[in-house]
């Protein structure tokens, strides 16, 4: 009988026979092979052996047997490979085959070229002792502040496109590729045309290399040679054009663009007058009667992408008139728009200008009515642009952004991160937010919580930055904790955006930990957070330093100080005022005021020292006075005297208490000498205080007869000074 092959047999089934009679097939549903499903003597050790022994010994047999009865077509032995079958292998009285179910073959899985790296990072956590990854290089170069991270991605930014300048402007000296496995973004991209003649290939050619200026040359040339160019040729220069405003697309137009569109948008918010001025000043704005619309006009034919590309570019590019009055011309010529064209012509209705809102509004709704008459249906896109539009709105646009979300949920479009930042901004934008919309961001992160997100709309990046900034307005500590449990779930974080919102997130999210958590927890996320993943800014010391008042633990003001240095805030009046004023408040345990005296000379060291500037910062009076106080207290005499010198040099007036203080200083030190130079400086300042510092010399120390003189000269001469400018002020008056 010959074998049957579906069965995945080279032998006849009752050769077999014998076999598996004595070696019954293990049961499917008893995996391991310790069931019943084997012959009782099987389990013993020794007899295994045995088995064993005899199976290979008649296999080897029936293997030669067969090599000279089953050789192939071309002389080659099959393959001597069992199989177990249920066609081939007979039942076994007893045997369990309730568990011999049908095999499913799992479907391949691709995985990730860097999943191994991403695996083993998922074994190690951040090292909050290391700069952030972006910015580790030589140790000189890893900046140390917000400015300084700034500036070094910028510097790296820049010498990126250096190198590709020199890479593309001359491939020929960069053929050689060593990569393993390629990668194409380091090798040369050729942007010269190989097409030399006119024609509509060079035309298409130049069109792929964005050479915006050759490509319109081209289109010319065709044009005055009589050569008639296809409508999809026609339709990819619009394209171009459109896309880039009809101008040469710089090296680095993504990495501009989306800096200008950031100021553009925060610009936008204010008022139309200064969009205006932003457009123009950043050189977005369409220009009349321009390479696209001359090419638009000379078209023999024109379809509905011809019109879409343009009013698209027109609402780019700031020409919102433009292209609504193109549209209505698409409508005239009974063609259609698709849905990315609805989007930008509802931008386009909400940047007119000399419109109430609620006209905007209506013309939206009109909008959505052609919409839903063409057959076009809606995207994500378009209820994110509704909303966009609707923040300019205010508190008008409130009502119809909840309509809005409604109608999108109801049917089907899932929002995006950008949707809620949208939301969050039109509800908490201003100071004073009505009682109901303070509601809307709890119900935002209960809907988000424990959701993991993928990329769908350019401003998901702008949630976080969003989200934590409600939390800080509601003054929400629990609100904070939810929405950064939220970023560092799954992937999320990579929403946190670019350095500077990444910054600003941490900022106020380290703010109001500041303002209402422990003070141990909020030491804790200043050692995780600082300055492995942001820099701090001043304000955010200054917090920090209010939290510790609060906590009364101010033996840390040194370690903050010396903090502040690194992160580039020395020259920071307000933050070293800050910490002067702390330090010199109250009364502290004699080896703390020794702490705050070196700390109060760093700081003054800060305000003569000319290297860092050539301008030595001017002295606040305050400041001269914390210092002197924590020089007097630290029992630094000597340099604390040189301090009321500094009160003349830079013309400012010392305070009430610290020349008291520096009186109980003398007495302490029983040296008439110094309280009577006391009682002239304030003399010299004509203060008030004079005259009670003068008596309490005559009564403390005791003087000489000279000495009392000169201290009655002293205080006659005040006097004389504060009844000179009463007299002035009531003839003022």
């Amino acid at each position: 009988m010959p074998c049957s092959l579906r069965q995945g047999m080279f032998f006849e089934p009752n050769i077999l026979q014998p076999i598996a009679e004595l070696f019954p097939a293990p049961s499917f549903g008893d995996p391991e092979g310790r069931g019943h499903a084997f012959p009782a003597w099987y389990t013993k050790p020794k007899m295994a052996a045995v088995a064993t022994n005899l199976w290979l010994r008649f296999r080897c047999k029936l293997c030669l047997t067969l090599r000279g009865q089953r050789a192939g077509p071309c002389g080659q032995t099959p393959s001597c490979r069992f199989y177990s079958g249920s066609a081939t292998v007979p039942k076994v009285e007893g045997a369990n085959v309730t568990g011999i179910g049908e095999v499913v073959i799992p479907k391949k899985k691709t995985w990730d070229k860097v999943a191994v790296l991403q695996a083993l990072a998922s074994t190690v956590n951040r090292d909050i002792t290391a700069a952030p990854y972006a910015f580790q290089d030589d140790p000189y170069l890893i900046p140390t502040s917000s400015v300084e991270s700034r500036s070094f991605l910028l510097a790296k930014k820049s010498g990126e496109n250096a190198a590709k300048f020199i890479i593309n402007s001359h491939p020929k000296y960069f053929q050689k590729d060593i990569a393993e496995p390629h990668i194409p973004c380091l090798m040369p991209e050729y942007f010269e045309p190989q097409i030399e003649d006119i024609s509509e290939a060079a035309l298409r050619e130049r069109i792929k290399l964005k050479k915006v200026k050759a490509s319109v040359d081209m289109f010319d040339q065709l044009l005055q040679a009589g050569t008639t160019i296809s409508l999809e040729t026609s339709n990819s220069l619009l394209d171009l054009l459109c896309y880039y405003g009809d101008k040469e697309p710089p090296a680095d137009y993504h990495f501009q663009k989306s800096e200008k569109s950031e100021e553009l948008e925060e610009a936008a918010e204010e008022n139309d007058e200064k969009s205006k001025k932003a457009d123009h000043q950043f050189g977005v704005t369409w220009r009349a009667k321009n390479n696209a619309e001359r090419i638009f006009a000379l078209m023999p034919e024109k379809n509905s992408h011809s019109y879409c590309t343009m009013i698209r570019g027109m609402v780019k590019h700031r020409a919102p008139v433009q292209a609504l009055n193109l549209y209505t011309e698409l409508l005239n010529n009974r063609l259609h728009a698709d849905v990315y064209t609805f989007n930008a012509l509802i931008e386009a209705t909400a940047l007119s200008v000399n419109k109430k809102l609620e006209d905007k509004w209506n013309n939206i709704l009109e909008l959505l009515k052609q919409m839903a008459a063409q057959k076009v249906k809606p995207n994500l896109q378009t209820f994110n642009t509704i909303l966009k539009c609707l923040r300019r709105f205010h508190v008008f646009g409130r009502l119809p952004a909840l309509q809005t979300f409604r109608e999108m949920k109801a049917i089907g479009i899932e929002p995006s991160l950008a949707t809620y930042h949208y939301m969050i901004q039109l509800f908490y934008h201003h100071e004073n937010p009505s009682k109901g919309s303070s509601l809307i961001i709890y119900d935002i992160m209960n809907e988000l919580t424990g959701q993991k997100f993928s990329p769908k709309d350019p401003d998901d990046d702008m949630f976080f930055q969003s989200a934590m900034r409600a939390c800080s307005f509601l003054r929400d500590l629990e609100l904070a904790y939810q929405v950064h449990g939220l970023l560092n779930t799954g992937d999320n974080w990579k929403f946190i955006g670019p350095d500077h919102r990444r910054n600003f997130y941490y900022s106020k999210f380290f703010s109001l930990l500041c303002l209402m958590e422990q003070i141990d927890v909020t030491l804790q996320w200043y050692k995780d957070l600082i300055p492995s993943v942001f820099f701090p800014h001043s304000q955010t010391l200054i917090d920090l330093l209010q939290a510790l008042d609060v906590a009364n633990r101010l033996e840390m003001i040194p370690q903050i100080w010396k903090d502040s240095k690194e992160y580039g805030h020395i020259f920071r009046n307000d933050l070293k005022e800050e910490i002067l004023m702390l330090m010199a408040r109250d009364q502290h345990p004699p080896e703390l005021q020794v702490a705050f005296a070196d700390c109060a000379a760093d700081i003054k060291s800060t305000y003569e020292s000319q290297d860092a500037r050539q301008i030595a910062p001017e002295w606040p009076a305050n400041c001269l006075n914390y210092i002197a106080v924590l020089f007097l207290r630290a029992g630094r005499m000597q340099e604390a005297w040189k301090m009321l010198g500094l009160f003349k040099k830079h013309n400012k007036i010392p305070g009430n208490e610290l020349l008291n203080e520096f009186m109980d200083s003398a007495k302490a030190s029983n040296s008439p000498a110094q309280a009577i130079e006391i009682v002239k400086l304030a003399s010299a300042f004509s203060l008030p205080v004079c005259e009670g510092l003068t008596q309490r010399v005559m009564a403390d120390f005791v003087i000489s007869q000279e000495q009392k003189e000169a201290l009655g000269n002293l205080t006659s001469l005040t006097s004389d000074s504060d009844s000179g400018s009463d007299s002035d002020s009531n003839e003022g008056k």
